[in-house]
């Protein structure tokens, strides 16, 4: 079964975790993107009102075209439950996202959710925190000067590029700095320091946020935090 395959077959197993009523965390990315359409599809055939809340500009495109009620964090009072993807998780549940460059906006919903999943192909496990590069968001001002403070860092940082002459730049507007913490081993410190460098605006380290991942391998797995 290819990683394709496992994404699907996760989404389609949270959509289980879903009812009538809910307000949801849209995630962003491809796997989020299976989950969107087969929540919608389920929510349609059996008459659900379910209420998005959108982590991108693109995942709450895609809802709003395929019909669901997507509003804006400050319009809803709680979320009952967000469903994302993950690029990289540890056994603790602790993971990195960011690949797809909207951190910023999927950790306000997922700090302000009751319930995190994430739906992931078995390639996304780890042993240890560092395979995937940890995306750092920055304002645009100054961003050379928080590359540098990173470098000293010895976190090898390098600007996402949208194309040769580019810098990437996520849907408010900021820089994604990638950086190398493979050779890391205390990442709470790191989250730490890294918020307290001016011109960050967010990192990718989600510590001890998730509460299950469901891994779409045959049979289904699912881990939940102790």
């Amino acid at each position: 079964m290819n990683a394709t395959e496992q994404k699907q077959r996760a989404a389609l197993a949270a959509v289980n975790e879903i009812q009538d009523g809910m307000v949801v965390g849209l995630g962003t990315g491809s796997t989020a993107a299976f989950f969107i359409r087969a929540l919608i599809e389920k929510a349609h055939a059996n008459g659900w009102q379910i209420t998005g809340v959108a982590t991108s500009k693109r995942s709450a495109e895609l809802a709003r075209t395929l019909g669901m009620v997507v509003k804006d964090i400050d319009e809803v009072n709680a979320i009952d439950v967000t469903v994302d993807g993950a690029d990289e998780f540890d056994s603790y549940l602790n993971g990195i996202k960011g690949g797809g460059a909207a951190l910023l906006y999927e950790k306000v919903v997922a700090l302000r959710s009751k319930k995190n999943i994430w739906i992931v192909d078995e390639s996304k496990q780890s042993n240890r925190l560092g395979s995937f590069p940890l995306p750092v968001e920055v304002i645009e001002f100054g961003a050379q000067q928080v590359a540098l403070t990173l470098q000293h860092m010895n976190l090898h940082p390098r600007f996402r590029m949208k194309n040769e002459r580019e810098h990437l730049l996520t849907d408010s507007g900021h820089n994604i700095i990638d950086v190398d913490i493979s050779h890391i081993t205390d990442l709470t410190t790191l989250a730490d320091q890294l918020k307290s460098i001016t011109g960050v605006v967010e990192h990718g380290l989600f510590i001890g946020i998730c509460d299950k991942v469901i891994i779409g391998t045959t049979p289904v797995q699912v881990l939940s935090k102790n």
